[in-house]
């Protein structure tokens, strides 16, 4: 003999389900919440020569060559990390003067190379991109870029 389902069971298992899905869905969103406030850019003090160092970066569209933190072109190098990498970090001031140094140095007008623009930068506006540099680096990226060892 087959089993009919009624209208009342097949309602208990339409509201069952949809309770357990939201339940589901809630506790997601709780630890999603959770982990941003704890793992971003919380203990990253946003200052302002950050903000203007960030509206550098997107005036000169420098994300069009550039990733940062993944997301972007993959051109030139990934700069999460940069300041980790070239080990100035924690100076302010030698940030600004190896980012400043490796800005001049690029080379231009070299056919068949790729090369970065010269974007004649005023030193305010290389400090503030470094100090936008050193902020970024402060963020826990779960180990991204993947530095090669050495």
């Amino acid at each position: 003999m087959r089993e009919v389902m009624t209208k009342t069971m097949a309602r208990n298992v339409f509201y069952g389900g949809s309770l357990f899905f939201i339940v589901v869905f809630l506790i997601l969103s709780a630890h999603s919440v959770r982990y941003v406030v704890n793992q971003s850019t919380a203990n990253a003090p946003l200052t302002d020569s950050v903000a203007r160092g960030k509206h550098v970066w997107e005036k000169h569209a420098c994300i069009n060559c550039h990733t940062l933190m993944g997301e972007g072109a993959y051109f030139a190098p990934e700069l999460q990390n940069v300041m980790t990498r070239w080990g100035v970090q924690e100076e302010p001031d030698d940030a600004f003067e190896v980012l400043k140094g490796w800005m001049e140095a690029q080379p231009t007008g070299i056919e068949g190379r790729r090369q970065m623009p010269q974007f004649n930068l005023s030193d305010e506006e290389i400090r503030d991109l470094s100090e936008f540099f050193r902020w970024v680096n402060t963020i826990d990226a779960q180990g991204w870029p993947p530095n090669e060892a050495g």
